[in-house]
C-alpha cells in the first residue's frame, strides 16, 4: 500500500504541472484612446475654417487645416481595446434621445502651453449631453489609464480623472473647438492679440454624436461613427 501511494504521488505531480501549464495565462488587454464629441453645424465650421485661414496666412497650421474633423470633446479616455461596439450602442441609444440645439462659438484662448481654442459658450444642454455620455460610457474604460502628470496640479481634476479616467467632466467640462497644440510660431501672440480685438463669433447648432480613436491631443485618427439628432421628435 506504501508504494502504491509513493508510485502515484509523482504521476498526480506531472499531471497537475502539465495540466497547469496548458491553461492560458491572462494577458494584459490593450487600451485605446477614444474621444466621443458632439458634432457642430456648418456655420460653426466654416468659423473653424475662417480661423484656421488667418492661421495659416502666418505660417501656423491648425488642425483643420491638417485634415482633422471640427469636433467639441463630450468625453476622451481610455478604454479597453475590443469595447468599440458597446460605446457605438450607447452613444446611439443617446442621440436617440435628443434633438438638435442652438450654440454659440464666440471667443479666442491660446494656454500657456500654446494650445489655442475657439470657445464655446455655457450650453445646459450640451453639459447634460456630455454628463449622459460620461455616466453611459464610463464603467467600460480602462481604469488602469496613467494619469497626466499635469492633472496632479489641480485637486479637482484630479479626483475626476480617479473616479471617471478624464478630468474634464461634470463640473470640470469647458467646452471648446480645439485649434492648435504646443504651437512653436512666436506668431501665435501676435495672432492671439488680432483676435482678442476681433473674436471669432458664430451661431450654430449641435446636431450629433461621433465617435473616434484619438490621438495625442484629442484629435481624431479614426472617426467610427457618426450619430445625428432626430429632429422629427416633439
Amino acid at each position: 500500500m506504501f508504494k502504491l501511494l509513493y508510485i502515484k504521488r509523482p504521476k498526480l505531480l506531472v499531471v497537475t504541472l502539465i495540466t497547469l501549464i496548458s491553461i492560458p495565462l491572462p494577458s494584459f488587454a490593450k487600451s485605446v484612446s477614444i474621444n466621443v464629441f458632439a458634432i457642430p453645424s456648418k456655420s460653426i465650421i466654416n468659423l473653424v475654417e475662417q480661423t484656421s485661414d488667418a492661421l495659416k496666412k502666418e505660417g501656423i497650421m491648425s488642425f483643420y487645416e491638417k485634415g482633422k474633423p471640427v469636433h467639441a470633446t463630450l468625453y476622451l479616455t481610455d478604454f479597453v481595446e475590443g469595447s468599440e461596439e458597446d460605446i457605438k450602442r450607447a452613444v446611439k441609444s443617446i442621440t436617440e434621445q435628443h434633438q438638435e440645439f442652438a450654440i454659440t462659438a464666440q471667443g479666442f484662448s491660446v494656454t500657456q502651453s500654446n494650445w489655442a481654442f475657439i470657445n464655446l459658450q455655457y450650453s445646459p444642454k450640451l453639459q447634460r449631453l456630455a454628463d449622459e455620455v460620461t455616466m453611459a460610457i464610463e464603467p467600460l474604460r480602462d481604469t488602469n489609464a496613467t494619469i497626466p502628470s499635469w492633472v496632479k496640479n489641480y485637486p479637482n481634476k484630479l479626483t475626476a480623472f480617479e473616479r471617471y479616467g478624464s478630468p474634464n467632466v461634470f463640473q470640470n467640462f469647458q467646452p471648446h473647438l480645439t485649434l492648435l497644440a504646443n504651437e512653436k510660431s512666436p506668431k501665435l501672440v501676435i495672432l492671439n492679440k488680432q483676435m482678442q480685438a476681433h473674436p471669432p463669433e458664430a451661431q450654430g447648432k449641435i446636431i450629433g454624436i461621433g465617435i473616434g480613436i484619438s490621438d495625442p491631443f484629442g484629435q481624431q485618427k479614426q472617426v467610427i461613427a457618426e450619430y445625428f439628432f432626430n429632429n422629427d421628435k416633439n
